[in-house]
C-alpha cells in the first residue's frame, strides 16, 4: 500500500497538467485531496512502525532485462522512512493549504499547483524506496520540479537565472552521485538497498567493498560513499555548492518552504543517512564521515556568518536553512543518524513556519521583501508575529520548551563526543550563537520599532494563518520526544523500547553541553536585542561598527564572483575554444574535405565522359552494327531464304564429290 504515498500526488500531478487555467478550484482541491490522502498512508505506515520489534519490510519487483542481467526496483518501509514520509506528507500539505491563498491572485495557479503535486510526489518517492536507481530517478524529478518551481515566474529575468542556477548547480553534484551508483552497482552486483542477504547496505557486500583498497589508499566503500556524498551536499546546499539555494528564493514563498523544509534540501541529508551503513562500513570514524562532518561544521558556520548580513526576509532564512543542514551533516559525520533525523524533522516544522510566516508578512505588506522597509509588524500582523516568534525561538535554541533547543543540544552533544577533533563542535558553537544572532536581528527589524514601509500592512486570510498555528504547535510539540528524558526518536530508529527518567538531565556530560548551549543562545539574542533594539533603515549596527567584515558577509564572501571569475570563467575560455576550433580548424577541415570531393567527382566525371562512355559507346555501336547486318539476313522472303537453302546444297554437294573423289 505504501506504492499509493508518491502514486496519488503523481496522479494529481497528471490529471492537473490536463486542466485549463480556469479551472482554479478544481486543480487546487484535486492536489490537496491527494496530498491528504498520500498524508493518511503515510500516517498508517508510521503506526506500522511503531509494532514492537518492527525493524524494516521492503517488495521488491524486477524492472529491466538485460541479458542476464535485471535490475529490480523496490519499495522500503523501516523506521528512517517511516518517520521521514510522515513529516514530508505532512508539511508538504499544509503548506499546499496554505498556496491557495498566497496564490489567489496568480494567474498561473492551476501549474503551480501541478508543479507543487509533483514536486511531493518525487520526494515521497525518494523517501520510500528500496533501490539507489529508483531513488536517482526522483531524485532527478525532485530536480526537474525545483527547476520548475524557482522559475515559475519565469518572466522575471532573475527567476529564470535562478532556476538554471539550481538546475545546473545540483547536476554538478548528480554526476558524482551517478559515478557512485554505477560504481556500487560494479562492485556489489546490486542497487537495492535490502534484499534478503544480497543487498547493498547488508554486511556480506559491504564487507566486500571495505576490503578492497582504491585510489590512495581509500577503501571501495569510501569511494563509493563520497561520490555519492557529491550529490547530497548538492541537494542539501553544502559548500561549495550551497551558491544556489539562497538565489532559490526567486520563487514563490510556498515553494521556499517545501524546498528549505520538507523536500529537496532534506533529500541530501536523507540520503546520507539512508547510506550510513555504506558510509561506516570501515567504522563510524571512517574518512568518508570525516569529510561529511568537516564540511558540515564548516557550512553551519560559513552560511550562519552570512545570514547576519543580509537583508532580504527570505535570504536570511535560506542562509539559516544551508546552515541547519550543516549542522545535520555534522551529525551524521560523527556518526550519529538519529541525532541528525531528529533535527530534520525539527527543523522542517520550524523552517517551514518560518517560511510561510515571511510569506504571510510579504502577503501583509503587498511584495516587500527588504527587513529595512518593515518594522512595527506586529500591531499589524498579531497571529503571524505570535506564530513567527515561535518559529524564531525554535530555530535560535532557545531552551526548554522548543524542538530546536533539544535536537541542536544532541548534535553539540554527539559533535563534542567525536575522537578525531574538537574544531567541527566549535564551529558548531559559534554558528549556534550567530543562529540566535540573526534571528534577533530578522525579529527586530520585521516586528520591532515602527513601521518604515509605504503599503497598509493587513493580516493574512484563515486559509493561511491556520497552517502557521499548526506549524507552530508542531514546533513546540515535538521538544517532547527529542528530550534526552524520553529518547524516544532513539528507540524508534533502534527498535527499543524508550523509557522515562529525568536523571538523564543531570548527567554531567548532558549538563555541560546544555549549560554551554544556554550560555551561547542567551548571549546571541541578547547581543541582537542590543545592537537592534531601536534599528532603523538608515544603517546596519554591525555595518557600523565593523564595515570591513560587514561587506564581504554581504556579499556571501564574494564566491560567486569567485566561481564567475575562475570555474564560468574557464568554461566560457573552453566554450570560445571549441568555437573557434569549430569555426576555424573544423571548418577548414570540412571545406578542404568539400573541395577535394568535388576535385575528385569532376576527375570522375571526365573518366566517365571520356574513357568510360566513350568505350561504351563504341562498344554499343559496333554490337548494333553487327545486329543490323545479321538482322539483314531475316528479311522474312521465303525466296531468299530458298536460294541460300540452293547454295548451301550444291557447295555440300561439291564438297562431297572432292571428298569421294
Amino acid at each position: 500500500m505504501i506504492a499509493l504515498i508518491p502514486i496519488l500526488p503523481l496522479v494529481a500531478a497528471g490529471a492537473t497538467a490536463l486542466m485549463t487555467r480556469g479551472r482554479r478550484g478544481p486543480a487546487a482541491a484535486l492536489v490537496i485531496a491527494a496530498q491528504a490522502g498520500a498524508t493518511v498512508l503515510s500516517l498508517l505506515a508510521f503506526l506500522q512502525t511503531l509494532g514492537h520489534g518492527f525493524q524494516r519490510e521492503f517488495f521488491n519487483f524486477p524492472w529491466l532485462s538485460l541479458g542476464a542481467e535485471t535490475l529490480s526496483l523496490g519499495l522500503l518501509l523501516d523506521p528512517l522512512s517511516g518517520g521521514m514520509v510522515m513529516m514530508v506528507s505532512f508539511v508538504s500539505l499544509l503548506i499546499f493549504i496554505y498556496s491557495v491563498g498566497y496564490m489567489k491572485e496568480d494567474p498561473n495557479f492551476v501549474r503551480f499547483f501541478c508543479f507543487l503535486s509533483l514536486f511531493s510526489a518525487a520526494m515521497l518517492g525518494v523517501v520510500l524506496s528500496n533501490s539507489l536507481l529508483l531513488t536517482f530517478i526522483c531524485w532527478e524529478l525532485v530536480g526537474l520540479a525545483s527547476y520548475l518551481l524557482i522559475g515559475f515566474w519565469f518572466h522575471k529575468p532573475s527567476a529564470a537565472a535562478a532556476a538554471k542556477k539550481a538546475f545546473i548547480t545540483t547536476r554538478i553534484g548528480d554526476m558524482g552521485f551517478l559515478l557512485g551508483m554505477l560504481w556500487l552497482y560494479s562492485a556489489s552486483g546490486t542497487l537495492l538497498f535490502y534484499d534478503g542477504v544480497h543487498g547493498c547496505l547488508e554486511v556480506g557486500a559491504l564487507e566486500a567493498m571495505a576490503a578492497k583498497t582504491a585510489c590512495m589508499g581509500l577503501a571501495v566503500s569510501n569511494c563509493i560513499a563520497l561520490l555519492i556524498f557529491c550529490g547530497a551536499a548538492g541537494k542539501s546546499g553544502q559548500f561549495p555548492l550551497h551558491v544556489w539555494l539562497p538565489d532559490a528564493m526567486e520563487g514563490p514563498t510556498p515553494v521556499s518552504a517545501l524546498i528549505h523544509a520538507a523536500t529537496m534540501v532534506a533529500a541530501g541529508v536523507y540520503l546520507v543517512a539512508r547510506m550510513f551503513p555504506l558510509f561506516a562500513a570501515t567504522g563510524v570514524v571512517s574518512a568518508s564521515l570525516s569529510v561529511v562532518a568537516w564540511i558540515g561544521a564548516f557550512t553551519a558556520l560559513f552560511a550562519a556568518l552570512i545570514a547576519v548580513a543580509q537583508t532580504d526576509i527570505k535570504r536570511i532564512l535560506a542562509y539559516s536553512t544551508v546552515s541547519q543542514l550543516g549542522f545535520m551533516m555534522l551529525a551524521l559525520g560523527v556518526g550519529s543518524v538519529t541525532a541528525a533525523m531528529v533535527h530534520l524533522i525539527a527543523h522542517a516544522f520550524f523552517k517551514a513556519l518560518l517560511f510561510l510566516g515571511a510569506g504571510s508578512v510579504i502577503h501583509g505588506i503587498h511584495g516587500e521583501q527588504d527587513i529595512r522597509n518593515m518594522g512595527g509588524l506586529r500591531k499589524f500582523l498579531p497571529v503571524t508575529f505570535a506564530t513567527y516568534a515561535i518559529g524564531m525561538m525554535a530555530l535560535s535554541g532557545v531552551p526548554f520548551f522548543f524542538s530546536g533547543f533539544w535536537s541542536k543540544d544532541e548534535i553539540l552533544h554527539v559533535a563534542h563526543g567525536w575522537p578525531v577533533s574538537q574544531a567541527p563542535f566549535l564551529m558548531a558553537v559559534a554558528a549556534a550563537f550567530l543562529t540566535a544572532f540573526y534571528m534577533t536581528r530578522q525579529m527586530c527589524y520585521v516586528f520591532g520599532g515602527s513601521y518604515r514601509g509605504h503599503a497598509h500592512p493587513h493580516e493574512s486570510p484563515a486559509v493561511m494563518t491556520v497552517p502557521l498555528g499548526i506549524l507552530a504547535a508542531a514546533a513546540v510539540l515535538m521538544s517532547i520526544p527529542a528530550t534526552p528524558a524520553w529518547p524516544w526518536f532513539e528507540g524508534y530508529h533502534t527498535g527499543h523500547a524508550p523509557t522515562l527518567n529525568f536523571s538523564r538531565l543531570l548527567e554531567p556530560g548532558f549538563l555541560t553541553i546544555a549549560g554551554l548551549s544556554v550560555v551561547v543562545v542567551s548571549l546571541g539574542i541578547g547581543l541582537g536585542y542590543l545592537l537592534y533594539r531601536r534599528v532603523g533603515e538608515a544603517s546596519d549596527p554591525v555595518q557600523n561598527l565593523l564595515p570591513g567584515l560587514y561587506r564581504a558577509l554581504s556579499s556571501r564572501f564574494w564566491v560567486d564572483e569567485i566561481y564567475g571569475a575562475t570555474v564560468v570563467r574557464w568554461l566560457a575560455g573552453l566554450g570560445a575554444l571549441a568555437g573557434f576550433i569549430e569555426r576555424r580548424v573544423l571548418a577548414g577541415i570540412v571545406a578542404l574535405v568539400g573541395a577535394a570531393s568535388l576535385v575528385a567527382s569532376a576527375v570522375g566525371n571526365l573518366f566517365d565522359k571520356f574513357w568510360i562512355d566513350l568505350g561504351f559507346d563504341s562498344l554499343c555501336g559496333g554490337l548494333r552494327d553487327g545486329g543490323d547486318l545479321f538482322s539483314s539476313w531475316e528479311s522474312g522472303r521465303v525466296q531468299g531464304y530458298l536460294r541460300f537453302l540452293g547454295v548451301g546444297v550444291v557447295l555440300i554437294l561439291i564438297m562431297i564429290g572432292w571428298l569421294l573423289s
